[in-house]
């Protein structure tokens, strides 16, 4: 289920270049933009030595977010989740605490930045690439790199630390676009066999 992670949380299209911002700055326009009214969407490759490896689709409205790979699809309607695993045809379904929506939830992630994160930023000759480093020893995430184009303020790679153990995402199709809230909730007609385990 932690395969999916909040991934494509640092996403930005805006016009100017992070030459002459800061790392706060530039973090601010990233949640400016996953915070848009209609909704952003990407494809994401993964590679962990904690969660293994693979790719697969995001797609973020608001607090509400949908992630598909081969292995899992996840839902989350800014309140209720569900986790579908292919390997057993089951559905979980549990009221996500703030602490599990940290990890999995891409619009907190963006915003975690706000408290409890030391900033830092470097530049090479096309990408800003900004440094989290949670204050917190006990934070979940405990730091955070995450390479910006300078071009378009897209992000080219997210790289997390948790629990001493990295985790990278390529962000690569990046569209921001209009979704309904129904793609954020599970329907059970789209998964006639699926055994629903309700958690909550």
């Amino acid at each position: 289920m932690k395969k999916i992670l909040l991934l494509c949380a640092l996403m930005v299209s805006a016009s100017m270049t992070c030459v002459g911002q800061t790392a706060k700055e530039v973090l601010d326009k990233c949640a400016e933009v996953v915070g848009a009214k209609g909704g952003i969407k990407a494809s994401f490759t993964m590679e962990s030595a904690q969660y293994g490896n693979t790719s697969g689709t995001i797609e973020i409205k608001g607090k509400k977010f949908h992630a598909a790979t081969p292995q899992a699809t996840m839902w989350f309607d800014g309140t209720t989740q569900w986790t579908y695993l292919q390997h057993n045809n089951e559905v979980s379904v549990i009221t996500p605490t703030e602490s599990q929506l940290q990890a999995l939830n891409p619009y907190n992630f963006i915003n975690m930045y706000k408290q409890g994160f030391k900033t830092a930023m470097a530049k090479n000759a096309t990408a800003c690439i900004v440094h989290l480093t949670a204050k917190d020893a006990k934070h979940k995430i405990q730091e955070i790199f995450v390479t910006i184009e300078k071009k378009n303020y897209h992000p080219s790679e997210i790289k997390m630390l948790q629990g001493q153990k990295w985790t990278t995402f390529h962000v690569t199709d990046l569209k921001t676009t209009k979704l309904d809230d129904s793609v954020f909730s599970f329907h059970s007609k789209d998964f006639p066999t699926a055994e629903v385990i309700d958690l909550r």
